[in-house]
């Protein structure tokens, strides 16, 4: 829902800031007094183009701002999220539009291109009159109105899926065919790589064990003769320390005997000597152990060699040695069995083209079956709209895939393109006039006739429809009577659904409104100014009255305008 809308120094307006409710809203005017120039505004919202020549005199930049309450738009939050923008439950959006060209436009207050503005408002507002930005008028649109009314959302998952499936082991071939050539001129050289790193055969964590064991052999000698030293001292030489120290237990002992105050002496000396010990007998097995072994002692220089070697052809480390010989090993035994590695991403990929055409022809079953219907109930609406002698086709229409194609689905053992909803091009066809075929619907000229299509359309489609703001400008264009009470209606219906924005000459509709502005023209010293004011209980039936009987308002006028709205008089 479009909350609030701030304009500010855009062409006659100097500064608008009001506020719409749920339901329909109603515009009314006299001509020239800036309707079209908010509906503009409007657009600016959607992405559309803008020009320096709408900055107001004297000012130095136009500003339009719209808060939007977009709580559980799930694809407006989606889309928040893929740009890293700010997530609330109001997405405020805002264009600059200034002299100096520097055209700026914000997302809940961070900068964005252009392009974003104008994917945000397609998931917004469909804006309908004399604007680019009406789905109706996109093409691509067509199929997903479609889908919506179907109800398709899970089948057209279940067919995303297995078609990026399909997109993706598409890919993966195609890379792998390209790789085919490239590995094959590798492979020799792989071959050779793999022979000599598997010759050394490294392990990991293998350099360190062996850097400690050269350290040992490399210094044999010397930790022999001074483990000798060290034990001798300790232990066998005369005088030692064990037996000094064993003696010096005995004569504390002796003393603990006479004094008590010896005893803790005594058990910390009792403690070192048997430290002393275990010292000794570690020293005694370790000499026993040293083996001055030359040959073992080059073996593992040899081999720290070797792997020295290896570090320096395959990256410096021994971890990028083995990550080398494991990737070469890799794509070596990939060269060795292309064609059964391509035989049977083959029979993958030609799995999920059935995959993907099951449940495209499901899909498409469905939306040949719902055209009908809403062919029927489309024709009968725009007859009551007032364009009597219309005819509304939904043109459905599959792509056979070109012999030279790789990618396709198959459809009863058929080729077809495909896209994300399918193999399916959908587009709507519509003739106005007694006698003329059908023609696309985006090539309709008139604005209020486009209009009221889509007011059909929608009014059809509502309950499914995503798009949550819907603006009409222009609808009520060749509408008088019987089919101006017949318009309000739909609008006023459809605003259950959606929240309406809809500017109107015609009392049988603005008599409708849940919330009634006016646009006003007036002076402002010597400039003119358009303002827009919401009006209230008496002033809506008065505004009511003007367009039933022009600037001067009658009783009957008055009268009338409160039957028209349902209001007794008091």
């Amino acid at each position: 829902m479009l909350k609030s809308l701030l304009i500010k120094d855009y062409a006659l307006i100097e500064n608008i800031n009001v506020e719409f409710g749920k339901g329909l809203n109603i515009i009314t005017g006299e001509t020239g007094a800036g309707k079209s120039i908010l509906i503009d505004a409007m657009g600016l919202l959607l992405g559309e183009r803008a020009s320096t020549e709408v900055v107001r005199k004297e000012s130095e930049k136009s500003v339009v701002e719209g808060i939007f309450d977009v709580k559980g738009n799930k694809k407006i939050i989606s889309l928040l999220k893929e740009n890293d923008l700010e997530v609330n439950d109001d997405l405020i959006v805002r264009r600059e539009i200034s002299l100096k060209g520097t055209n700026r436009c914000f997302l809940n207050d961070t900068p964005v291109p252009l392009n974003l503005i104008r994917e945000t408002g397609d998931l917004l507002v469909d804006l309908h009159g004399q604007h680019e930005h009406q789905s109706l008028l996109r093409t691509e649109t067509h199929i997903e109105m479609l889908d919506d009314f179907a109800g398709l959302e899970a089948d057209l998952l279940k067919f995303k899926s297995a078609s990026q499936k399909l997109n993706s082991l598409h890919k993966d071939l195609k890379e792998l065919k390209e790789k085919e050539n490239l590995l094959r001129e590798k492979k020799e050289l792989y071959e050779f790589q793999i022979s000599e790193i598997d010759a050394v055969n490294p392990e990991p964590g293998e350099e360190e064990s062996l850097a400690d064991e050269l350290k040992i052999l490399d210094n044999s000698e010397k930790l022999l003769s001074t483990a000798q030293e060290i034990y001798a001292n300790l232990y066998e030489a005369e005088n030692s320390i064990h037996d000094r120290l064993g003696e010096t237990k005995n004569k504390l002992a002796d003393l603990a005997r006479i004094d008590k105050s010896f005893l803790e002496k005594l058990g910390e000396c009792e403690s070192a000597y048997a430290i002393l010990s275990e010292i000794a007998s570690f020293i005694r097995s370790y000499k026993e152990s040293v083996d001055l072994d030359p040959a073992r002692l080059e073996e593992v220089r040899e081999r720290l060699g070797a792997l020295n070697l290896l570090k320096k052809k395959y990256g410096g480390s021994l971890e990028s040695v083995l990550e080398h010989r494991k990737k070469i090993g890799t794509e070596f035994d990939l060269a060795e069995n292309f064609a059964s590695k391509i035989s049977a991403m083959e029979n993958e990929i030609n799995d999920f083209r059935k995959e993907c055409g099951n449940h495209a022809k499901k899909i498409s079953q469905e939306r040949r079956s719902v055209s009908k219907k809403i062919k029927k109930e489309i024709e009968e609406a725009l007859k009551s709209l007032g364009i009597s002698d219309s005819l509304f086709d939904v043109d459905i229409l599959n792509n056979e895939a070109e012999a030279t194609d790789e990618n396709y689905i198959l459809v009863d053992a058929k080729k077809f393109k495909y896209n994300s909803r399918g193999c399916d091009e959908v587009e709507f066809f519509v003739s106005t006039n007694a006698g003329e075929d059908p023609k696309p619907l985006v090539k309709v000229a008139s604005g209020g006739e486009v209009s009221r299509i889509m007011l059909a359309l929608k009014s059809i489609l509502a309950k499914s429809d995503m798009l949550p703001i819907l603006i009409f400008d222009e609808i009520d264009t060749g509408v008088s009577g019987r089919i101006a009470q017949k318009v309000g209606q739909v609008l006023k219906s459809l605003a259950s659904f959606h929240q309406i924005i809809a500017i109107t000459h015609l009392p049988q509709i603005a008599g409708l409104s849940d919330l009634h502005f006016a646009v006003e023209k007036g002076k402002r010293g010597e400039r003119v100014v358009s303002s827009l004011r919401r009006l209230e209980n008496e002033e809506k039936i008065e505004e009511v009255a003007k367009l039933m009987s022009g600037e001067k308002i009658t009783e009957s006028a008055l009268n009338g305008a409160r039957e028209l709205m349902g209001i007794k008089k008091k």
